[in-house]
Parts: structure tokens; C-alpha cells; sequence
């Protein structure tokens, strides 16, 4: 069950894993049929699992249901689909709606993580905010932060602010949407060749499966492939020491047994955000991460 709406391609690999593990190929559901005012059916009888979808002539009993690839800004819409769900017994691996909501506003995450002690960058919160509170947050953060909406994907309208003008700017473009903003100090996370760098740590169910850095060359942008950083999959052992252990505790203080985590070892090791719906990537996504979450759903059994 994916957004078929999104153009990232997560379905067509999880599809390959699902046939690959079972012999057989998976029933492929819009999620947006099971959003708000969409009018697909869940219901559930003898251990079985039904799905429906009167509008477009499909049903099918389900032994297991994968759910991928739900944009951020549709999750709240998907919400009652996943209590359906969980309430009717679905064999589905990390579909708990508030931990979706924790890791997808990122407010909430920066709560989540105070509270549980996950190391992370000084951030302020800002909710269509007067010029002289945006900039009172900006000098306590030390001048030199990164601006991003609390629900976004992909590094889509981050930017880095250094001074009152390109503050100014940013409260502009939130304000222009109405967004809530962040605020987080610079992690200062550049590598030998003083490019930014940052890991991408994929976790499923306490250990990592996947994990790749990320080297961006402008050091003004995000280090998001979409935004230009090149992107390197490691090897086991590759990853700095301590990260593997800091991804993990980062998924539980959100409650996510399967999640991507974007940290950096400089500044003590810092996390900066956990993705519900990690991106596979363009090499090694299936055999990393499709089979083994694949994997997964199917041990629920």
C-alpha cells in the first residue's frame, strides 16, 4: 500500500522483494483510497484481513500488508487508515500513528529527543513569529543555523542563515504558506576536504541495515541526493564509531522499529532528523533494505 501519486519508486522495489521472497506477486493498493474521504474499506474476520476498494472494483484478503512511501504532508490523512489497521489485526511492520506524527513534525521530534537525552543541535521552534522574536532565536542559536519547515521532505525549502537578511527571507517563504519553522544550529559536519558530509543510517528492529554518507559540495544546501550530494553506500565498519548505536536510540525515542536516520559525527555525534519512509537509493536499496523490511512482515506470521 503506497501513494501511487509519489514518483519515488519505492513500490516498484518493494514489489520485486515481495516476489522474490514469496514466489508470488504482491495486490498493489493506492493509500490515497484509504485517506481522509477516500472510500476504502478495512475489516477483519477469523484471523483474516480484508481490504477494499469499492470505487475502483478491488478487494482482497490480506496475509500481510506492507505500507511505503507515504508523503509527509498526507500522513495526518492516513492516520485512521493505520488505527484500522492495527485494530483489525494487520500483519504490518512500524505503522503506529504517533510515532509516525513524532518522526514526521519535527517539533515533536526535537521534544522527543530532549526528553530522552538523543544528542541533537540546539533548535527553536517558530510558529509565525514577530521579526524581532525570529531574530532573538537566531542570536541565541549563535548566528549561523539551518531554517526548515516542521513537515518537509527530500531538503525542500531548507536553508542555511548566517545573517539578518537571509533570516528575514525565510520568514518570509514559511510565512508565505503558513508553515511552522525551525531553527537548528550548525553542526559544523564538514569532512577533510571541507565538504558538508552527513550518514544516512537505515535501522529494522534494533540493528542497521543500510548505512551510506552523504558529501555535499556546496556547503550552503542540504546533504540530500535531490539537492546534489553525492552519496556513497559503506561497507560494514565504515561507519564512525558510535553512530550505529545513536541511529538506534533515535528510532526508539519515536517509537519506530524501522526508520532512516540522518546524524553526523561532528559535535559530539548529533542526530538531525528520522525518516519513516527512508528513500532506498540508487544502489543496493533492494537488497539492503527492501528484502530485509520485506523480510520482516513476513516473520509477523
Amino acid at each position: 500500500m503506497t501513494d501511487h501519486s509519489s514518483t519515488e519508486g519505492s513500490r516498484e522495489t518493494l514489489a520485486t522483494a515481495v516476489q522474490m521472497l514469496t514466489g508470488r506477486a504482491p495486490v498493489l493498493f493506492d493509500a490515497r483510497h484509504f485517506m481522509t474521504g477516500g472510500s476504502g474499506r478495512i475489516g477483519g474476520a477469523d484471523g483474516l484481513l480484508h481490504l477494499e476498494v469499492p470505487s475502483a472494483g478491488r478487494a482482497v484478503t490480506a496475509e500481510t500488508v506492507l505500507v511505503y512511501e507515504i508523503p509527509p504532508h498526507r500522513r495526518r490523512d492516513f492516520t485512521d487508515c493505520q488505527r484500522r489497521l492495527r485494530k483489525h489485526g494487520a500483519r504490518s511492520f512500524g505503522t503506529d500513528a504517533d510515532a509516525w506524527r513524532a518522526a514526521t513534525e519535527k517539533d515533536l521530534t526535537v521534544e522527543r529527543f530532549t526528553r530522552d537525552g538523543i544528542p541533537h543541535m540546539p533548535t527553536i521552534t517558530l510558529s509565525r513569529p514577530t521579526p524581532e522574536a525570529a531574530a532573538a532565536a537566531f542570536d541565541r542559536l549563535g548566528r549561523d543555523v539551518w531554517a526548515r519547515p516542521t513537515v518537509g521532505m527530500g531538503g525542500n525549502d531548507v536553508f542555511h542563515v548566517t545573517n539578518r537578511a537571509q533570516l528575514s527571507a525565510a520568514a518570509r517563504h514559511y510565512g508565505a504558506s503558513g508553515a511552522d519553522w525551525l531553527i537548528a544550529r550548525d553542526a559544523a559536519n564538514y569532512n577533510a576536504e571541507g565538504r558538508r558530509h552527513q550518514y544516512r543510517v537505515v535501522v529494522l528492529a534494533g540493528r542497521v541495515v543500510r548505512a551510506v554518507e552523504h558529501v555535499q559540495p556546496d556547503p550552503d544546501a542540504p546533504c540530500n541526493e535531490s539537492q546534489g550530494a553525492v552519496s556513497t553506500l559503506l561497507a560494514d565498519g565504515e561507519l564512525p564509531a558510535g553512530l550505529a548505536e545513536l541511529a538506534v536510540r533515535a528510532t526508539e525515542s519515536l517509537g519506530l522499529p524501522f526508520a532512516g536516520v540522518d546524524l553526523a559525527a561532528e559535535s559530539g555525534g548529533v542526530v538531525f532528523e528520522v525518516n519513516v519512509h527512508p528513500v532506498f537509493g540508487t544502489v543496493g536499496g533492494l537488497e539492503t533494505v527492501a528484502i530485509p523490511y520485506t523480510a520482516a512482515h513476513l516473520a509477523l506470521r
